[in-house]
């Protein structure tokens, strides 16, 4: 069974590289002739530096039948899809999935490799992790650009607000927020101007832009421009009091990190103690350790010891973790 478990990863693995070194090769040439007619450019002037750029490119080379089947059975491909625009990433869904396969083989190659046949029960809960680290990655990404998008983000409300009072319009004073204000900010905001610049009504282009940063500033943003848009008023007085709500709110959500850290601490030690102490004791004692991985028994109070750590941590982070 082992023999053909490895047999098995080493023909997925040499498949997945000989792919992805020989589909670019490969690509069709209608593709490109179709999407050279469609930029309104010829296939040389693609490939320079002049070209004109894609608002969100995503890599849609093809990528199988099995796997995106199975992902639009289940109805995850849109949320995927979702996930990589929130992190910034042009990547297909696939493509992640595909990476979550193979960290999962990986992870149970490691695992069957290195460890003694008495443990070779514990090979898919190594594959489990090593599968998920993809996605963990992914979601690292998302948080990172979400945080750095609303640091930012008051400081253009009030430039869209001095550029209304300079008599400017809405939409141009969003193109003007690409020239004046970084990454991830800019390109959200460049997006969805050329979205409605090319013909996309408002509204549905604030929409898109509440979808890919689901931030709930940035909804309280579309909302009040919505309203306005419909009901009147001066949109950039709006502003101007929206951006001093969020930066109060910032201040108040720094006194409770403050006042939580302790609580977060302890949360840290007491998970990381007894996982410190069963090293310890795998040094000192390794008979004693042993009857954990050996005996059936040690098997189900070792699970249940690190079932219960996780839920006791999560109760506490739980506790310490105060929305603003």
């Amino acid at each position: 069974m082992g023999t053909f478990v490895l047999i098995l990863l080493f023909v997925w693995a040499v498949a997945l590289g000989a792919y992805f070194l020989f589909s670019r090769w490969f690509r069709s040439s209608d593709m490109d002739k179709m999407k050279s007619r469609l930029m309104g450019t010829p296939k040389k002037a693609q490939k320079s530096d002049s070209a004109k750029v894609a608002l969100f490119e995503v890599d849609e080379r093809p990528q199988g039948k099995v796997i995106p089947g199975l992902m639009k059975k289940f109805n995850i491909s849109d949320r995927l899809q979702t996930l990589l625009e929130q992190a910034g990433l042009k990547w297909n869904a696939v493509k992640l999935v595909h990476m979550c396969l193979a960290g999962f083989l990986l992870g149970y190659g490691v695992g069957y490799l290195f460890l003694p046949s008495s443990m070779r029960l514990y090979c898919m809960a190594i594959a489990a992790i090593f599968g998920g680290i993809p996605l963990l990655w992914v979601l690292r990404l998302r948080s990172t650009r979400l945080k750095a998008f609303e640091e930012v983000f008051p400081d253009t409300l009030e430039f869209i607000s001095r550029s209304m009072r300079a008599g400017h319009a809405f939409s141009v004073s969003l193109e003007m927020i690409h020239r004046e204000f970084p990454e991830p900010l800019s390109g959200e905001f460049r997006r969805t101007f050329e979205e409605h610049n090319l013909g996309l009504p408002l509204d549905v282009a604030l929409q898109s832009l509440a979808t890919r940063i689901p931030l709930l500033d940035v909804h309280f943003f579309i909302s009040a421009v919505l309203l306005q848009k419909r009901t009147g008023g001066n949109l950039a007085e709006i502003l101007d009091k929206l951006a001093y709500v969020i930066r109060e709110r910032f201040k108040l959500r720094g006194r409770i990190r403050a006042i939580s850290a302790h609580g977060k601490m302890t949360g840290i030690a007491l998970t990381c103690i007894p996982i410190g102490v069963g090293v310890i004791m795998f040094f000192v004692n390794p008979d004693y350790v042993k009857f954990f991985f050996e005996d059936d028994l040690g098997n189900i109070m070792i699970g249940a010891a690190i079932g219960f750590q996780m839920v006791g941590y999560l109760i506490i982070r739980k506790i310490v973790s105060i929305e603003v």
